[in-house]
């Protein structure tokens, strides 16, 4: 078969059309592909542009798979950008799921956070033998409330779920292949290969049913949509909190947070004051 590859780059993310499918990369490595909004969008109108395609698949560039929303916001938040990057977020991991085709996540090291919620949301994953996967929501002054906290537990159990989700763990590729938030392990070498064999797959069968088998697999999906609603409406008001700036700050500069040395000040500033 002819390889056909076209290619267009908006905003750090590269839109590439091989035959039948769109692949879309983050090309942020620096950052190890943490998504801004104009990232979010690009990926976004990528996903709506895939009907006619057999399938997409979103990737990472420079040994990362993506880090979710960019942190930077956090440590000195605007409260109007910010909002608008955990909507827009909404709005990416929704676009996964209404894209007619099949979405699969092709992940190359580590999918942190919103990165790892983007693995959740995608219908399947491959991943090289050193990839990693976890969230970041609790050790960095946030919430993963856009598929670890609600979709992810269909995926892997509730119990492992909350374990994920809560107390930010990380875990290799085996460990995510054996509880069921990947489906195929690969060698280092091989994603693209494997990636492929799975196109051609989903290129022998029937578009038209394809579609209607994954509308109708997103029954959990769509109940889960009204409490990522409710999350993110928490989220939103606990913009600028202390925990935020303090997660935030402590993982830009690679130290370890300390949540309560504020609440800890603020009570033995009380015990001084007079009655």
């Amino acid at each position: 078969m002819a390889v056909c590859r076209e290619r267009s780059e908006v905003s750090a993310v590269e839109v590439e059309h091989r035959d039948a499918s769109v692949w879309i990369r983050l090309n942020r490595p620096e950052r190890r592909n943490a998504y801004d909004v104009e990232m979010a969008n690009a990926m976004i109108t990528a996903l709506h542009g895939a009907a006619e395609a057999d399938a997409v698949v979103i990737t990472g560039s420079g040994g990362s798979f993506c880090a979710g929303g960019a942190l930077g916001q956090l440590g000195d938040p605007d409260p109007a950008r910010l909002r608008e990057l955990f909507t827009t977020s909404l709005r990416l991991v929704d676009a996964i799921r209404a894209c007619p085709r099949p979405v699969i996540a092709a992940v190359d090291g580590p999918a942190a956070g919103g990165g790892n919620e983007l693995v959740v949301a995608c219908d399947f994953a491959v991943a090289t033998r050193r990839s990693t996967f976890g969230q970041t929501g609790p050790r960095v002054g946030s919430a993963p409330v856009l598929g670890a906290t609600n979709l992810m537990a269909v995926q892997v159990g509730e119990k492992r779920a909350k374990e994920i989700a809560m107390l930010c763990r990380r875990y290799t590729a085996d460990e995510a292949l054996a509880i069921g938030l990947v489906n195929e392990v690969v060698a280092d070498d091989e994603l693209e290969a494997a990636v492929g064999r799975w196109l051609a797959e989903i290129h022998r069968l029937s578009p038209r049913y394809l579609e209607i088998t994954k509308v109708s697999s997103n029954l959990w999906w769509n109940a889960a949509k009204d409490n990522m609603n409710a999350g993110l409406g928490m989220l939103i008001q606990a913009i600028g909190s202390e925990d935020m700036r303090e997660g935030a700050q402590a993982f830009l500069e690679k130290r370890k947070p300390d949540f309560r040395g504020g609440r800890r000040a603020g009570a033995a500033t009380d015990e001084r004051e007079p009655s």
